[in-house]
């Protein structure tokens, strides 16, 4: 589908978030030009204007008008605002697009990064999401491994308990045996409890979307649920394990 520069559209009818924005989850492609131009690096920013991440309000974008190689940066340090610049290049598989904010020929504010891989564009996530998301996945799986040792271990505690009660003389060596497991039980139940006290708490769930308004519940259930939800809340969307390039929307 043909759409005019800036507004291009999803496969699906819908439009792309504006430029500057989040937009990890996408990516863009355009085979028609890919079978028609060479992708250097003096053409790869023709084909980075074509897609969703580029902001027509640049810098570049004034030099182009003006029927100036858009990345000559001996124009765009005489400019100041937004720009992007060709940071990295790897002919012809792999390009690095800087965008940043200029306020002198000195100065320089580094805003996002975007890439060109063997003709796919991306937007790089930030450190600091990658970092949030390993950070708050792991401390996902150490709640729910301390989750499921309480339980083992409060189910050993209870038959121990049992067994020590209705079982007869004949099987008290095995009593006594259990009553050593029992200990050896609370002292590793007392360990993990130290180590779980020291733990920083799991981050909060994400707000409901605005607008919804969660089912009501019977008082007694709501311990039981609170409980279930704990356990299948799912840990937090990693930037490149689960926003890889094989995984994002192409455009």
């Amino acid at each position: 589908m043909a759409t005019a520069p800036g507004n291009q559209m999803l496969e699906g009818g819908g439009a792309p978030p504006p430029p500057g924005t989040d937009m990890t989850g996408i990516c863009f492609r355009d085979q028609l030009w890919l079978n028609s131009f060479p992708l250097d690096r003096n053409l790869v920013f023709d084909y980075f204007a074509l897609s969703p991440f580029y902001d027509w309000t640049c810098n570049n974008e004034q030099l182009r008008m003006r029927s100036v190689h858009p990345l000559d940066i001996s124009q765009l340090s005489k400019m100041t605002g937004m720009e992007y610049m060709l940071s990295e290049v790897m002919e012809p598989h792999l390009f690095v697009i800087r965008k940043q904010k200029r306020d002198s020929p000195e100065k320089v504010t580094p805003m996002l990064a975007y890439y060109v891989l063997d003709g796919s564009i991306y937007q790089a996530p930030q450190l600091c999401n990658v970092f949030a998301a390993r950070i708050g996945r792991a401390l996902y799986y150490i709640e729910k491994a301390f989750t499921t040792a309480a339980s083992k271990l409060e189910k050993i505690g209870y038959a121990g308990s049992v067994d020590s009660e209705n079982e007869t003389a004949l099987v008290e060596s095995k009593t006594a045996k259990e009553t050593i497991d029992i200990k050896e039980v609370k002292r590793v139940d007392h360990i993990l409890a130290s180590l779980q006290r020291k733990l920083p708490p799991a981050p909060p769930p994400p707000p409901f979307p605005e607008g919804y308004v969660p089912p009501p519940t019977a008082e007694a259930e709501k311990g039981t649920e609170t409980q279930e939800a704990a356990e299948t809340q799912a840990p937090t969307a990693d930037p490149i394990i689960d926003q890889g390039p094989a995984k994002r929307m192409k455009y």
